[in-house]
């Protein structure tokens, strides 16, 4: 019983019951693996990346809550936390993070050098990330740019290189991010406020939905852009459409800033990255 509980306070700590952040990272790679490679991605290379999306998001969730040991405790969403709350020790939490990043060292290695040497980068964002928060308001950012750097491996991996239309890819990715961790930032507005903490949702303050909607416009508007360079058919702009769809509804649900409703629109961007990836597969179906 008592190895059965250390296991589920390891798998909280790592957000394992909680998928959406593997989805939210694993998306825009799948955009990248699918466009670099013309509808029909390398197999070994799609495995190492689903796995490694899977292993670098836990490592990812690790360590920030590493980082974020001594503030957790007094934000009441995080507060239970397994290190926050000393279900598990300090010891463990860096034991648990060295063997999720040498399993995706062991991933990477298995690529190309330029996709090793940008997984170098993307860890030494991974290690920095956690910290924008003490000192800048627009972590969020950071966040974007951690969780889009699997374009551009993407696009290493498949092809040798990284070109402009790659990086265009990258541009849009991060720009998801700050909408939605916006979002989730509205939820803890008021302890962040408390602690010291910053965010973008303190930034924007009374403009945050507003923002947030003229960066959904700025996404929506990218995502043609992103068809027309890509030379994509016609079935992938449905993806457009349906996607301000539900950047409305999430406006909707964030209008009166209530945090079990910010935390949903939160959640419904799973499907803004489901309908991008549809309508890109489908357009190599054709």
């Amino acid at each position: 019983m008592l190895i059965r509980e250390r296991l589920s306070q390891y798998a909280y700590l790592m957000r394992l019951d909680r998928p959406i952040g593997i989805l939210l990272l694993l998306w825009p790679t799948l955009w990248a693996l699918w466009l670099a490679a013309g509808g029909r991605p390398n197999g070994k290379i799609l495995l190492i990346f689903v796995l490694g999306v899977i292993l670098t998001r836990s490592a990812g969730c690790v360590l920030n809550d590493f980082a974020d040991r001594h503030v957790d405790c007094h934000v009441r969403r995080t507060r239970a936390r397994p290190l926050a709350s000393g279900k598990v020790t300090v010891y463990e939490a860096i034991l648990i993070a060295g063997i999720l990043c040498l399993g995706a060292l062991l991933l990477v290695l298995q690529c190309n050098l330029l996709t090793i040497v940008l997984a170098f980068v993307g860890a030494g964002w991974m290690l920095i990330y956690p910290y924008l928060k003490r000192v800048t308001h627009l972590p969020q950012l950071g966040l974007g740019i951690a969780f889009s750097w699997g374009v551009p491996m993407a696009f290493a991996a498949e092809t040798g290189m990284v070109d402009i239309s790659a990086w265009i890819l990258f541009i849009i990715s991060a720009i998801w991010p700050v909408i939605y961790d916006t979002m989730y930032a509205m939820i803890d507005r008021e302890d962040d406020l408390n602690i010291g903490v910053k965010s973008s949702a303190i930034l924007f303050s009374a403009m945050d939905t507003m923002v947030i909607g003229l960066l959904q416009a700025l996404f929506v508007l990218m995502l043609v852009i992103v068809g027309l360079i890509f030379d994509l058919r016609s079935v992938y702009y449905l993806s457009a459409p349906l996607v301000t769809v539900l950047f409305a509804y999430q406006q909707w649900l964030i209008r009166n800033r209530d945090p079990k409703q910010c935390f949903q629109a939160f959640l419904n961007n799973n499907w803004v990255g489901l309908v991008i990836f549809g309508g890109i597969f489908l357009s190599y179906l054709q």
